[in-house]
């Protein structure tokens, strides 16, 4: 790994929550000398995130980031989520970050791989026979946050409220629905960040695991996105369930996430 694709999967990671929130109602995103938060001002705590904005060396540095980041979210009754990477800390700080955030309400809560492709490989097997839908109206919002809930255990009217708003599928995004006998089973949403394709929002049924859809439908998703903007490079940030699928369609992995999350007032 080098420090400019360190950099650069933290700035996409950054750029691409910049999107959601401010394609979300209420979303906002407020930009200070030491943390950038993206807003999107909903019950889900995931599009409510806070990052670093350059690699901390001491523990004072990365306090006044979380702190400036908590008297924000304070502000409202959600919870939220601080994300950084463990190669933007010093040595010394990354062995006290989970300590130092747990004084401030921060858990660690997910854990994801930054990862990086510049083209595909060939599909090792065949792809999902599926039905690939483009996402233009509300029954594709629908369909992306009602999947992505789905998958992450939410009740379908937080990801509703957090996912399915019409300012998030702009011009910077292309997004789209795999379907089994007419109904959603996969999903995936492509947005433009700084002149590359971020891959977001891949998530599949629960039943249509393990049988090639997110493969098929992000396959198509990057077609489309290369079609539309001319770009090759993508980026994205994979659980472990998904590391191995996109590793073996030619990502490579570039660094380690850690997203912590403090709960809602009163939860």
């Amino acid at each position: 790994m080098s420090r400019i694709e360190i950099d650069e999967s933290h700035a996409q990671f950054r750029g691409a929550w910049r999107l959601f929130a401010l394609g979300l109602p209420a979303g906002e995103v407020v930009e200070r000398a030491e943390v950038f938060i993206t807003a999107g001002n909903v019950a889900w705590s995931l599009m409510n995130m806070a990052f670093l904005t350059r690699p901390v060396e001491t523990e004072a540095e990365l306090e006044r980031a979380v702190d400036s980041a908590a008297r924000y979210f304070e502000q409202g009754p959600h919870g939220w989520a601080f994300t950084l990477t463990p190669d933007w800390l010093a040595p010394e700080v990354r062995a006290r970050a989970d300590a130092l955030l747990a004084t401030r309400g921060l858990k660690p809560g997910m854990l994801t791989t930054g990862m990086v492709a510049d083209g595909l490989k060939e599909p090792v097997r065949p792809l999902a026979p599926l039905d690939i839908r483009p996402v233009r109206d509300t029954w594709g919002h629908n369909a992306i946050a009602d999947v992505n809930a789905a998958s992450y255990d939410m009740p379908q009217a937080l990801g509703r409220e957090a996912l399915a708003a019409p300012g998030i599928f702009g011009p910077e995004s292309r997004g789209f629905v795999g379907c089994h006998d007419g109904a959603p089973a996969s999903t995936t949403v492509a947005l433009r960040v700084d002149g590359i394709v971020y891959i977001a929002l891949v998530a599949t049924l629960a039943e249509h695991r393990r049988q090639g859809a997110a493969e098929t439908v992000l396959r198509h998703t990057l077609e489309e996105a290369k079609r539309a903007w001319g770009l090759e490079r993508t980026v994205l940030h994979a659980t472990a369930a998904g590391a191995p699928v996109y590793r073996r369609m030619g990502y490579r992995d570039v660094t380690s996430f850690c997203s912590y999350f403090a709960p809602a007032k009163g939860a």
